[in-house]
Formats: C-alpha cells, sequence, structure tokens
C-alpha cells in the first residue's frame, strides 16, 4: 500500500489541512483527512472495472466545517443523541449542550468531527491521535482517542479506534460515511440491503430511542435484502414519519447485556447496487447499527457543484446506543481509567 500525504486547503482562520491518501496499484484508493479524522472519498470499480467515488462528502476543508451532516467524520466523544442534553455518572449529573434542542447531538456543535487530529502513517496504516480535555463539551475526563485506518489490495478499509481516559466518562465513537455505491448522487431507492438484526429502537419525535422491537412485519426489516425505495416510500408508518421520511433508528446486532471480553468482528450489513454490481459489506465489534437514508440532506453543497439531495445516500454507523448513557445498559458504554476503549469496523468493498 502507499500512503501519500498533502496539503490539502486552509481554514478561514488561516490553518492547515492535510489529506492522506491510501492507494494500491490496482486503482483502489480512499482518502482521509486530519480535519475530523474523516472519510473524504473512496474510489470502487463497477463490475466492468471502471472507478468511481462511492462517497459524497466536499472539495474543499472548509465546507466541512460549515455543514451539519458530518461527512465521513469521526463522531464523538458521543456519536447520535443524548436525550435532553444531560447525563448522570457515579452521581453527578452533567449538562451538555443542546446543539440539536431538546437534545445534544454527536457529541456538540464543536465536536470531534470539527477538530484537528494529528496524524502520521507507517507501511501499512495512516492513524490519527486527538486530545479532548476535561470538561469538553461537558463531558468529564482527559481523554485520548486514536483512529487508524488500514486499506487492503482486496478493498477491506478497516478503522480502530483506540481511547484512554483519567476520569469516567461516556464514551461512543463512530465514522458517519455517506455512501451511494453507484458513484453519482443519484437515489439510494434502489440500493437492496441486508442487516443482521431481529430487533431494533423505535423512536420519539426527537429521534430519541424508546422501545425494543421486533422487525417482522415492519418497513425496517433486512433480514432479508430488500430494496430501500420501497421501504421510505410510505407515509402509512409512524416510525417512517418521525423520522422524517425515512430510516434513522439503530438496530441491535447483539445482547444489550454487559460484554466482559471483546467481540470478535462479525458481519452486520451489506449493500448492494444491481446497476453496477458494486456491493458493501460492514463488519463490527459493536452491538447497535443506525441505519439512515439520509432524511435530513436537502440542499448540501457537495463535490464538484452537485447539491445533495434527501435520500442521496445511506449511512451505516456502528457504535453503541443512540442515548445509551441514559439507559440501563448505560455501564456499557462508560469508559473509566485503566481501561481501554477498544471499537473495530471494517468495510469491504467487492463486485458482483
Amino acid at each position: 500500500m502507499n500512503i501519500s500525504s498533502a496539503h490539502w486547503g486552509d481554514l478561514p482562520d488561516g490553518t492547515s489541512v492535510e489529506l492522506h491518501t491510501l492507494s494500491h496499484d490496482n486503482g483502489l484508493r480512499v482518502s482521509v483527512t486530519n480535519l475530523g479524522a474523516a472519510l473524504v472519498s473512496w474510489f470502487a470499480p463497477d463490475r466492468d472495472g471502471r472507478l468511481a467515488d462511492i462517497l459524497l462528502g466536499h472539495d474543499t476543508p472548509a465546507a466541512y466545517t460549515q455543514g451539519p451532516a458530518h461527512m465521513g467524520a469521526t463522531v464523538g466523544r458521543w456519536a447520535n443523541r443524548i436525550a435532553g442534553a444531560r447525563f448522570s455518572l457515579d452521581g453527578h449529573e452533567y449538562p451538555l449542550e443542546a446543539n440539536q434542542p431538546p437534545n445534544s447531538l454527536h457529541g456538540g456543535s464543536t465536536g470531534f468531527s470539527y477538530r484537528l487530529w494529528q496524524a502520521k502513517h507507517t507501511d501499512e496504516s495512516l492513524v490519527l491521535r486527538l486530545e479532548s480535555p476535561d470538561g469538553d463539551n461537558g463531558f468529564p475526563g482527559a481523554l485520548t482517542v486514536q483512529v487508524t485506518y488500514t486499506f487492503s489490495a482486496a478493498g477491506e478499509l478497516t478503522i480502530a479506534y483506540d481511547a484512554f481516559t483519567d476520569a469516567p466518562t461516556p464514551l461512543n465513537l463512530t465514522n458517519h460515511a455517506y455512501f451511494n455505491l453507484s458513484g453519482v448522487p443519484s437515489s439510494i431507492a434502489d440500493h437492496e440491503i441486508e442487516i443482521a438484526a431481529d430487533q431494533f429502537f423505535a423512536i420519539d419525535e426527537n429521534t430519541i430511542p424508546t422501545t425494543l422491537e421486533e422487525l417482522a412485519d415492519t418497513p425496517f426489516d433486512f433480514r432479508k435484502p430488500a430494496a430501500v425505495g420501497a421501504r421510505i416510500d410510505t407515509q402509512d408508518n409512524e416510525q417512517v414519519r418521525l423520522a422524517n421520511g425515512g430510516i434513522d433508528h439503530c438496530y441491535v446486532l447483539r445482547s444489550i447485556g454487559a460484554v466482559t471480553e471483546l467481540p470478535e468482528l462479525q458481519r452486520a450489513a451489506s449493500v448492494y447496487h444491481p446497476a453496477s454490481g458494486r456491493e458493501l459489506t460492514v463488519s463490527t465489534t459493536e452491538r447497535g447499527l443506525v441505519f439512515y437514508t439520509s432524511n435530513h440532506l436537502e440542499g448540501e453543497p457537495g463535490k464538484q457543484g452537485v447539491i445533495y439531495r434527501k435520500h442521496g445516500a445511506l449511512c451505516l454507523e456502528a457504535g453503541g446506543f443512540p442515548n445509551q448513557i441514559n439507559m440501563d445498559s448505560a455501564e456499557d458504554v462508560i469508559l473509566r481509567p485503566n481501561e481501554r476503549y477498544r471499537q473495530v469496523t471494517q468495510y469491504t468493498t467487492s463486485v458482483r
């Protein structure tokens, strides 16, 4: 694998931003910026060998700081929502920024998505590191986070997250990549998806999980491959309406009970685009997978002047459950001193 690094551009305050490209001689390549430790592009072949970028994103660093979409970013300290923008930990209550009132979303308006990470690379991986101080966006404990990107010639992109803290803190990291396997910014209605889960969390009007529901006889049942469009082109389902006309729900990949050892990497989902033959498989160590059909992506400026529209991409965000810090299983998402946070998610492209 070859890793090249270059100056990508400057932020409005003059801060320099880097772009790192991991590539192989067969043409496969992904680019990552140190701004938000974000995936910027991923060129993958169709069944005829033609390469196309399967990620939505932006052409300049400044654009990544202006929109709310968190495209391709490493999200933290807490991916997704915390209800009421507050949580209790060891007898103390911690108020957070309600950047999506009344909730806190993706760690706040200055979360990890908008930070400059320190980047270095080895012969095989790109490593990005961030120091998050005690009280950062309301979260306790000084936290050290490391994200490692490894990309194989077979099209396997592995993202490994490691973190340590000096005081107890909730932690839930994910990558917020927006995929469109067609390689063009069109609807994902024709994408076929399969998710290895039997249950999902219903949501309320603030997109906060409420009850754990069975998937059978719902539009959210992807235990067998099904086209996305047929499931989101309905307003007859209250849960689809609550998600702004689509899916923005967490699927339960594993038991909610506590685990004492790191689970093995297991297949969580697969996406297939029949016209191009591209397929994406997601495997993870995590128990939650948020499937989001870009229901709020309306008029977002994108690459090469393209305007991204609703249902123009899908996200598969592996991690803990939204608002889990306020659930009975909260202890599972608390990192304590002398413990190591370790999460691995792997995205693999192929053709058929």
